[in-house]
């Protein structure tokens, strides 16, 4: 039975694989999102591969290849505004392929795209592996920082046609995407207590973020410096030998990342043992941070599948000047 809300949805679901056969776990979820909105498989896959997909979910779901004059250096952002061609609702859930709704917050995100132009929700990982919890650490302190970045994000679609798209050769596609619809004039809404379950990504996946990660910082001058300066600040503690300090500083991002698994009901979702990795992952993007600066300075930016990405977002204000005709028709009314 479908959900009632949702009946009005676009889901657009932008994929690059390299098996022909998808998982008995994903082919069940896109039968079951498949039930409940108009779904866009945008596959990137090379062409046996694709007829293979084709086979054997193609009838489900809208299932098309990147348009050619999409094509961009971060392929996400050309498969989604690929799905956004073909998507038959105003509301539009864009999802990452490891991205699992379900009814409540499919709902949730619905709901809020009737007031607002771009909605984060919340991810959280299950199962949890050793990687999954260090993560979790990073969620829980964003929580606290304006939200978290998910691998999901709900969006007016005619706000993006107003715009023309956004940028596929930033970093950080999720930012340049809600920037690009704060800059035309729409809304966000950030729904921490809209929890979207997302299966964690390999060990050795999550090894080759890890950079990259820190690179999209760039784009946030003032977090970018605050993390800049976290080891330098330690290196100090630790040859003065204030160790105390230092415990301290671990203890206080304990307590910091324990208030952000508490907010909006997220004690249910984060296993209690996730703050104690937000030391772990802090000392993480202390070291990572200088490695993104580095590598802007000495290669020009961070590699990503062959190529390098010089910038991790484009700054609101260019945004702004860029989107002002956009911005002056903006659609502020409900969907």
């Amino acid at each position: 039975m479908r959900a009632r809300v949702s009946d009005a949805v676009s889901y657009v679901l932008p994929i690059r694989s390299t098996d022909a056969q998808t998982s008995d776990e994903l082919r069940a979820y896109i039968e079951w999102i498949a039930a409940r909105a108009d779904v866009i498989v945008v596959d990137g896959s090379a062409e046996p591969i694709f007829a293979a997909h084709d086979r054997e979910w193609g009838a489900l779901v809208t299932h098309i290849p990147p348009a050619p004059d999409l094509v961009s250096p971060m392929g996400k952002v050309g498969g989604v505004l690929t799905g956004l061609r073909f998507a038959q609702h105003e509301r539009v859930i864009i999802a990452d392929d490891d991205v699992r709704y379900d009814e409540r917050s499919l709902a949730q995100v619905a709901d809020a795209l009737a007031t607002a132009h771009v909605v984060r929700p919340q991810n959280y990982f299950q199962p949890f592996p050793w990687h999954a919890r260090w993560d979790t650490s990073r969620m829980l302190l964003n929580r606290l920082t304006g939200g978290d970045w998910p691998g999901t994000l709900g969006v007016r679609r005619s706000v993006l046609e107003a715009t023309r798209g956004y940028d596929g050769s930033v970093m950080f596609e999720n930012l340049e995407l809600v920037r690009t619809v704060l800059a035309a004039g729409g809304r966000e809404a950030v729904l921490r207590g809209a929890y979207v379950l997302r299966r964690p990504s390999t060990t050795q996946h999550f090894w080759g973020q890890r950079v990259r990660q820190a690179y999209d910082e760039i784009a946030r001058p003032a977090r970018f410096a605050v993390q800049l300066a976290i080891l330098p600040l330690v290196i100090a503690l630790a040859v003065t030998r204030h160790w105390l300090a230092i415990a301290a500083l671990a203890a206080a991002l304990v307590i910091a990342a324990e208030i952000g698994r508490r907010l909006d009901g997220g004690a249910r979702g984060f296993p209690p043992s996730t703050p104690l990795f937000a030391p772990l992952w802090t000392a993480e993007r202390a070291v990572c941070i200088w490695l993104a600066l580095g590598s802007k300075i000495f290669l020009g930016g961070v590699p990503y599948r062959g190529t390098i990405l010089r910038h991790a977002a484009t700054p609101m204000r260019v945004l702004r000047r860029r989107h002002s005709a956009a911005r002056a028709t903006a659609p502020h009314r409900s969907a």
